[in-house]
């Protein structure tokens, strides 16, 4: 059944959705992509979500487009290509920030899904491959941009036109993953532990701060950021949240387990 190909398991208030084809390494199918959509709505709606994770069940994390998708491309029919790009999209226009834990290969449009992530941790298995130039296709999805931003233009052109491939340490060597975790079971619990940071958080601040990182690097001018940042950080001031946590602050102050300032 397709609603078997991406399974959804709520930890607090971390939805981890694993992509769940591992006897075809988790490509992007048509059927994938529609239940990734379907898995990501449910967890957006539930109002105990404040963060989603992302994996793969077996040994691959996603091995991108199937040949078939390519085939047909070089024929001239490129509507199921945009098909694929839609999985990797739905997430990265999540409102809710997302962590892919990469635990094996992310391949093509499986490593545009880790892009689309806003932070990224790696099993002891994981690589990364853009697989463009070995196919001799431009790197589509937007994958140029969002691997520039995260790893720098330099680097970024070793992947895409050099084919150069990253296992996990070359990755965190590069800033494109925030840690390697060895052990499946290890990195799903660091992502879900990263993400439960969240749970005392209100869900409309969390949509509020991810929206102002993911536009950061793409606002033009400091002026613009100041003033987005200002509108933002005055509507939180009125929130009762934020009286609340000044309360917790005071009050750890008066029991000495913080410094006055701090």
């Amino acid at each position: 059944m397709a609603d078997d190909l991406v399974t959804r398991e709520q930890q607090g208030g971390v939805a981890v959705l694993t992509l769940n084809d591992p006897a075809r390494r988790n490509i992007f199918t048509g059927p994938l992509v529609h239940a990734l959509a379907a898995a990501m709505d449910s967890a957006e709606r539930d109002a105990a979500t404040r963060c989603i994770v992302l994996t793969g069940a077996g040994s691959a994390f996603c091995a991108g487009a199937e040949l078939a998708t390519l085939r047909a491309a070089a024929d001239g029919a490129f509507d199921d290509v945009e098909t694929v790009y839609q999985g990797f999209l739905r997430v990265r226009d999540s409102p809710l920030p997302t962590i892919a834990a990469v635990n094996g290969p992310a391949v093509g449009a499986g490593f545009n899904l880790a892009l689309a992530c806003d932070v990224r941790l790696a099993g002891g298995a994981a690589m990364f491959d853009t697989r463009f130039a070995a196919l001799r296709l431009h790197p589509g999805g937007g994958h140029a941009w969002m691997l520039a931003r995260a790893v720098g233009q330099q680097r970024a052109t070793l992947a895409c036109l050099f084919g150069e491939v990253w296992d996990a340490t070359a990755a965190l060597d590069a800033g494109l993953v925030a840690a390697v975790i060895d052990g499946a079971d290890e990195l799903i619990e660091a992502a879900v532990g990263l993400g439960q940071r969240l749970a005392h958080q209100e869900k409309v601040y969390v949509q509020r701060v991810i929206a102002t990182l993911r536009t950061s690097l793409s606002t033009a001018t400091y002026a613009d950021a100041l003033a987005g940042e200002t509108a933002a950080q005055r509507w939180s001031a009125g929130r009762p949240a934020f009286r609340d946590g000044v309360r917790a602050i005071e009050e750890r102050i008066a029991r000495g387990r913080i410094a006055p300032g701090r």
